[in-house]
């Protein structure tokens, strides 16, 4: 057999650049200074506060063990948050394997370490891989950790995860115990980023509202508010959830006077839920799921036992009054509009990432739905009158949803064929029987969307969420093309056909618009969405049915004043006038997901407001061609193209640069 079989581009000179002095062996806290988005979701605003969730979730681990009362949640001038409690306190004596260490180092400054791995410690708890105080230490510039011991103070300091000296004994400490982490996040990691007031506040405000026993007092600098944060505030609330959704309801009117709500113990000790439910008449609904006292956002295996239970609850109600309508009744019609609110305390919880979006462990669907249903029985069936009262609600619930189905099988239909139209299922279509005048907005995720639902006008405008970044049809097969989810559902929400069979009389909605975030990420999914129109549906894009949303990348603010920016330049305008001589906050938005309702509405969807572009085509064949020959070179198969096209307009760029 001939040695040349075996060659490889590059030859000798490739095998001799990669060898065992190549290969990395990252030790301590290294791989989390390195790889910041594998433990705490990336290094923008929602990561930064994952950090005061990590120290405050130890905090309140103590608290749900019964050891402590107090926690206190204080940030500083300088970008510095220290949170205290009066539990145990970590302990400081020697480590058994690691002699000549403290407990409180090898936590502080090893992954995999801690007291949550078994239940000699605690029961139930937030923590699960021992690595959220360590990547606290591993991420913050300075961290300084001071514990009061069997009436003695401790105290260590660290840097970017390495002790600053050894574990030192301060002196005599007969009225404090527990323990006090004090941190300032690194900009090496998180660069100009701070803490918000406003984040931490509701953050301390909710952990109170999970745990009836425990007391926490929030302290803030008054100079880093900007807005009605108060500097100072105590929560407790005995009544648990229930106080936080009676709040969160204020004055709104209930399908039924009372809500339901309730706490149940899981058997054999594996834990406990809570929850408060109520069904006010007009609303969008919200829901708060929590697990072992961390938010889940993603809901979970617990959110589907209380789905199940609400459901099943409902339709046994409607068998015992004799409604058989309530067969039809689907989860989405006891669910949406409701208000839900669910905490549960599990052994061993499996989330999804280390982040704790979503929680996957199997059994809590099954202890949750039976600890809820039989609650829901009751509150249904001790009283008739509000039993049926919410059972009519729910069906109302359901007939809207029917409605709304039929009449977009019947109203709807392709130009083409006069079948019916099938839609998908993410799509949350307009009302409106008329195109003209309605609109199609693509969003990036499901976090956009949701903002994006509750902006829109929901006569004209219609909402089509994707997931990251389409498929690239310039460089795919036909068959790849076709098999593609993201794909098909673009192509049933337009409706007007792909490729030979595309005709924009059959498009379904006016204008199309690609909304997606004022980043370089963005900028690449709108690409992506672009080529798809162009390749795909060229007569929709020649007929000028195509546009680009321009959300804000910047936010100001001064005093109750605020004022958004497109980009660098239009930012420095903003500064120098409308807001000049003026103390300015400014923010950056990582992401439409993090612009509430009203600003998406306010800055990109609002027609007598907005921006958008209009992308259109050459009417000349020959033009065309010569567009989709660039089209061809950039997105197409042959990166080669790319890298000559690169070379040719470098100069270009570095001349753009310059003049910038």
């Amino acid at each position: 057999m001939s040695d040349d079989l075996f060659e490889r581009p590059g030859g000798a000179r490739a095998t001799e650049s990669y060898n065992a002095s190549t290969i990395e062996v990252l030790e301590g806290l290294e791989p989390v200074r390195r790889r910041p988005g594998m433990y705490i979701g990336g290094t923008d605003e929602r990561a930064l506060h994952h950090l005061g969730s990590e120290v405050l979730d130890n905090s309140m681990d103590e608290a749900v063990a019964g050891y402590a009362t107090r926690i206190e949640v204080t940030l500083e001038a300088g970008n510095r948050l220290t949170i205290t409690d009066n539990g145990r306190g970590i302990p400081v004596d020697e480590h058994p394997k690691f002699p000549g260490k403290s407990a409180l180092e090898v936590i502080m400054t090893t992954l995999h370490s801690g007291g949550k791995f078994s239940d000699k410690a605690y029961q139930t708890s937030g923590g699960l891989h021992g690595v959220g105080i360590s990547v606290v230490n591993a991420l913050s510039s300075d961290t300084e950790i001071e514990v009061a011991l069997n009436r003695e103070l401790y105290r260590q300091r660290f840097s970017r995860g390495l002790p600053l000296g050894s574990l030192e004994k301060v002196g005599a400490a007969p009225n404090r115990r527990g323990t006090a982490v004090s941190f300032t996040p690194d900009t090496e990691i998180f660069g100009e980023l701070k803490f918000k007031p406003a984040r931490l506040h509701r953050l301390a405000r909710s952990k109170a509202y999970l745990f009836a026993g425990v007391e926490i007092r929030w302290k803030c600098d008054p100079s880093l508010i900007t807005d009605d944060t108060p500097a100072e505030a105590v929560f407790q609330f005995p009544g648990g959830l229930s106080d936080h959704l009676r709040e969160q309801l204020g004055d709104r009117e209930c399908a039924t006077a009372e809500f339901f709500r309730g706490t149940q113990d899981f058997p054999d000790g594996m834990g406990r839920v809570e929850w408060a439910v109520a069904w006010p008449l007009w609303s969008d609904g919200s829901t708060s799921w929590y697990c072992n006292t961390i938010p889940t956002p993603d809901g979970g295996t617990h959110e589907a036992g209380l789905r199940a239970a609400l459901t099943k609850g409902i339709r046994a109600f409607a068998d015992l009054v004799g409604q058989k309508k309530a067969k039809d009744v689907q989860t989405e019609d006891v669910m949406n509009g409701a208000e839900l609110m669910l905490s549960v305390f599990i052994r061993d919880p499996q989330f999804q990432s280390q982040t704790k979006d979503r929680l996957t462990s199997p059994e809590a669907a099954r202890l949750v739905e039976a600890a809820v249903r039989d609650h829901f029985d009751h509150f249904l069936a001790d009283n008739m009158d509000r039993g049926k009262a919410l059972l009519g609600h729910i069906l109302e619930r359901m007939d809207e949803r029917l409605k709304r189905r039929a009449e977009k099988e019947i109203k709807r239909k392709t130009a083409t064929s006069g079948r019916k139209v099938r839609l998908p299922g993410k799509l949350t279509d307009c009302s409106s029987d008329d195109p003209d005048g309605t609109e199609l907005f693509i969003v990036e995720g499901d976090s956009a969307g949701g903002s994006a639902k509750q902006a829109r006008d929901r006569k004209t405008q219609a909402i089509l969420p994707i997931r990251g970044k389409i498929l690239n049809v310039a460089s795919a097969t036909t068959a790849k093309i076709l098999a593609n989810q993201e794909i098909a559902d673009l192509i049933l929400a337009t409706g007007c056909g792909t490729g030979k069979n595309c005709n924009a009389d059959n498009l379904r909605y006016e204008r199309i618009v690609i909304m997606t975030d004022a980043d370089v990420d963005g900028a690449h999914i709108a690409t992506l969405l672009m080529t798809f129109f162009f390749q795909e549906m060229p007569d929709l894009v020649r007929r000028g049915h195509l546009y680009l949303a321009q959300p804000p990348l910047y936010r100001v603010v001064a005093g109750g004043k605020s004022g958004y920016a497109a980009n660098d330049e239009a930012l420095a305008a903003l500064v120098a006038g409308e807001f000049k001589g003026k103390k300015v906050e400014v923010s950056r938005f990582k992401g439409l997901g993090e612009m509430n309702p009203m600003q998406l509405r306010e800055t990109t969807m609002d027609p007598k407001v907005r921006q958008l572009v209009r992308i259109t085509l050459p009417q000349e064949y020959e033009e065309r061609a010569g567009v989709k020959d660039l089209v061809d070179r950039l997105m197409g198969t042959n990166p080669a193209h790319r890298f000559a096209f690169i070379q040719e307009n470098a100069a270009q760029v570095d001349e753009d640069v310059i003049d910038a």
